[in-house]
């Protein structure tokens, strides 16, 4: 059934030709999007929905979440926010709450924080495996998030699990695990920062994960300056996740790189650490993605606008610049061209927001402000009264 959205105050396409519309409509036919263009010349539908002058934009493509897990980890919280300082360790709590859990219960957890962020707009959303650290476990969260998720990423690599030898653990990640797990997923990533995995460690993962063929993501550049982003380039990354400290020779290779910097200003944000660079990042010609690491440690949000807002109000990216990167940018960082977009043939992932403009996500910052969302087509909420 074809469905017309007309009465769209301001519409981002994120596609070059047709920019950004005004008094426009969308015509949704199935799973896809049909037609984009100015409301007077909108064609025929079965259904007719007038969003009333609101703004439209594509759906938030998060492209660096951690939502195979149990357990909680708010007294690491609490400690944090009391001065003590962060460090990969604290995975290990979520390791043991992860291994111990049934399969239905880190599958019902990692419905609940989908669906959470479909409310907020978030319709295609990457997630990882990393709480297992273990073929069984690995396998298993795998298998639980290729259920749910839109994308699936290995990353057995996430830690050295307390009392293992660090270079077994990586002939175990290199060989078995990887072998086991490689058929349920897309990419593998790897933490490769102090006190996880070290760059001999981190390409050795990378080069065994694109032998099997799938692609490659790093953490890199979280905690300090390191081989991470280097590392990515080299090997063809689709993207970098953190980047929060980058030299020079950094910003260069990702300038003349097709590896995505993706930035998770809301980890930043809950670590105090600095907010990575985004200004210096565009200005260098990087190509920059926002998403929000949703974890149990150091990155508790599901929420995408907030990414956006901390982006355009401590960042120094202007409101384009972040919504293009919490949209097309995340699905440059996966490699994608069907969602992020508004433009016929794409996947018909629609948000619109209780405001005129997308100006709102951060001149009302704290706001609540996703009115109504489709995903692959289907409306998943509205909470407006829709003329049809």
């Amino acid at each position: 059934m074809a469905v017309l959205i007309t009465g769209i105050g301001e519409l981002t396409t994120n596609d070059a030709e047709l920019g950004k519309l005004r008094d426009a409509a969308v015509v949704v036919d199935g799973e896809a999007i049909a037609w984009v263009g100015p409301a007077a010349d909108a064609p025929d539908a079965d259904e007719r929905i007038d969003v009333d002058g609101r703004a439209v934009l594509p759906g938030w493509v998060d492209s660096h979440t951690h939502l195979v897990f149990a357990g909680d980890r708010t007294a690491e919280f609490e400690a944090r926010m009391a001065g003590k300082a962060y460090s990969a360790g604290g995975i290990a709590v979520t390791v043991n709450a992860t291994r111990a859990a049934s399969d239905e219960e880190l599958a019902a957890n990692l419905r609940r924080h989908v669906d959470e962020a479909a409310k907020q707009g978030t319709t295609c959303l990457e997630t990882k495996t990393g709480y297992g650290l273990n073929v069984e476990d690995e396998v298993r969260s795998a298998r639980i998030a290729a259920a749910v998720a839109d994308e699936v990423t290995f990353l057995g690599a996430h830690l050295v699990p307390p009392g293992a030898d660090a270079e077994s653990y990586v002939d175990l990640v290199c060989g078995d695990m990887l072998d086991a797990v490689a058929p349920l997923v897309r990419w593998a990533d790897v933490f490769c920062e102090t006190g996880a995995f070290d760059e001999a460690q981190s390409g050795r993962v990378l080069k065994a994960a694109r032998e099997r063929g799938l692609g490659l993501r790093v953490h890199g550049n979280q905690l300090g300056e390191g081989p991470g982003v280097r590392l990515a380039v080299e090997l063809g990354a689709a993207s970098v996740d953190h980047c929060t400290y980058l030299s020079e020779a950094d910003l260069e290779a990702l300038a003349a790189s097709e590896t995505v910097a993706t930035l998770l200003p809301a980890c930043d944000l809950s670590t105090r650490q600095p907010l990575a660079p985004a200004r210096r990042l565009l200005d260098a010609g990087a190509t920059v993605a926002l998403a929000s690491n949703a974890n149990p440690g150091s990155s508790y949000t599901t929420s995408m606008a907030f990414c956006v807002t901390t982006a355009v109000l401590q960042m120094r990216m202007t409101i384009d610049e972040a919504v293009w990167s919490a949209t097309a940018g995340g699905a440059r960082a996966l490699r994608r061209d069907d969602v992020g977009f508004v433009r016929p043939g794409a996947r018909a992932d629609l948000q619109v927001l209780e405001a005129p403009s997308t100006t709102h996500l951060a001149y009302r910052p704290g706001v609540p402000l996703t009115a109504a969302v489709w995903r692959r087509g289907e409306l998943l909420t509205c909470g407006f009264a829709a003329k049809r």
